[in-house]
């Protein structure tokens, strides 16, 4: 029998495992895939974004979903500690714009590399191309898991980190939902968040701005009565759908979550394209080129600033014909192009699906979870970790930062649990393993 049995091979569950070694516990990491940290090594666009440098107070404004909740996992592993714990490895760190941190290799298969070599060389053991069927519980008390090969593996202690259901191609494809329902737990809906936007707009629809990047503005979503539900800054990009890049992605949450409140709920998004100037500066400069050179199209003077597509967008907007001379724009034309500029509008109808998004909202309810340990309200013994649970962050070191604080927490608290109860105690041996057979054959 083990201690600790770890369902999910990610960020969560690796760390989870290495946590619980390190405590003195008898671990198993059971993966279904056919190898470790898929997700891992994906992140960051292939160059794994380890984590986020900012201040807590900051990082914790970059989690839409529940923050606080974590507060107490991030405080006690927290991103400066995961920054150390991979320099221990000898991962050479480096931190870029924003705060995130990759590996000066610009290579996530040496960072998940340096995570698997350090959780075997604890001697954790690990079983992959192991599907898992369900948890098993005795009296409220968690007692093992079942494969799907119809065997057994029992402990006192397991950790559920087998991520949510965004990226079904890593492996998470949301299993452990039906396991938790099992014991009680309720299931938040997942949805889709850091995803893409879509819009009807005619223009993105006709692809006329397909393909159009814009860096460093400024995009806020509003209700049909006027609320503003979030404004994020960043790189944005158009597509034939509608808005993606980082800017859109982190608008994404807000979106969702509206959506699935008031599914009818008529949304828009507006642009600032130039946040570093003020409305009244724009129209300034604007009237001293009127002044300067009266004979200008609107179009030529639009594109002094913006890429030839999005002047022609938004002399659209205004409806001033493209070719008209600065010195015939009236002054409401004028306020109507610096509004626009200052707040682009494109009507958005959703985002893009589930199985597009690169995070998951959503999972088993952070009401039923110990925020102290990872552990379930409705089962002891139980602990989850990641995004299985109803937590999300935006994309740039934020979302594995949750995995591994959460993770480091709840493998450390079952650890602590079992090894503190006398009757869990193993007798003293040169191996972390019993000698008896921990896969048993089980019928039902």
């Amino acid at each position: 029998m083990y201690d600790v049995i770890v369902v999910g091979g990610g960020p969560a569950g690796l760390m989870a495992a290495i946590s619980a070694r390190e405590c003195g516990a008898r671990v198993v990491l059971v993966e279904k895939g056919n190898r470790l940290g898929r997700k891992l090594a994906i992140s960051g666009g292939g160059r794994c974004n380890v984590t986020n440098a900012k201040p807590l107070p900051e990082l914790m404004e970059n989690i839409p979903g529940n923050a606080k909740f974590l507060y107490s996992a991030l405080s006690q592993f927290s991103n400066h500690d995961i920054i150390h714990f991979f320099e221990h490895l000898g991962i050479k760190l480096k931190e870029e714009d924003r705060g995130r941190v990759f590996p000066v290799s610009n290579d996530a298969k040496t960072v998940v590399k340096a995570v698997v070599d350090h959780m075997y060389s604890l001697g954790v053991e690990v079983l992959l191309d192991t599907p898992v069927s369900r948890i098993l519980t005795k009296e409220g008390q968690f007692v093992g898991i079942r494969l799907a090969r119809g065997q057994t593996l029992t402990a006192p202690a397991g950790v559920i980190a087998t991520g949510g259901c965004s990226v079904p191609q890593t492996g998470s494809t949301g299993d452990a939902y039906a396991w938790a329902k099992t014991v009680g737990h309720k299931i938040v809906d997942p949805y889709p968040t850091e995803v893409p936007l879509v819009s009807d707009e005619p223009w993105i629809i006709s692809r006329k701005l397909q393909g159009l990047s814009l860096y460093g503005v400024e995009i806020s979503i509003w209700t049909g009565k006027g609320k503003r539900l979030t404004t994020e800054s960043g790189d944005l990009l158009f597509t034939h759908f509608g808005l993606s890049g980082p800017a859109a992605l982190r608008c994404s949450h807000y979106v969702s979550t509206a959506k699935r409140r008031h599914p009818d709920i008529d949304l828009r998004a507006t642009i600032d394209l130039v946040p570093s100037m003020k409305q009244d500066e724009w129209l300034h400069s604007l009237l001293a080129d009127r002044a300067n050179h009266p004979r200008r199209a609107v179009r030529t003077e639009l594109e002094l600033t913006f890429p030839e597509r999005l002047a022609a967008y938004i002399a659209h907007v205004v409806n001033v014909p493209a070719d008209l001379q600065l010195a015939h724009l009236t002054r409401v034309q004028m306020n109507e192009l610096g509004q626009t500029i200052k707040r682009c509008p494109i009507h958005v109808t959703g985002t893009l699906p589930l199985e597009k998004a690169t995070v998951t909202g959503g999972g088993v309810s952070v009401k039923e979870i110990d925020p102290k340990t990872m552990q379930s309200k409705l089962c002891r013994g139980l602990f989850f970790a990641g995004e299985v649970m109803d937590v999300h962050a935006h994309t740039g070191g934020y979302n594995i930062t949750v995995a591994f604080s959460t993770g480091r927490l709840a493998g450390k608290s079952a650890a602590q649990q079992v090894r503190s109860a006398p009757s869990q105690r193993s007798a003293p041996t040169n191996s972390p393993w019993h000698e008896e057979s921990i896969l048993t054959s089980h019928n039902d």
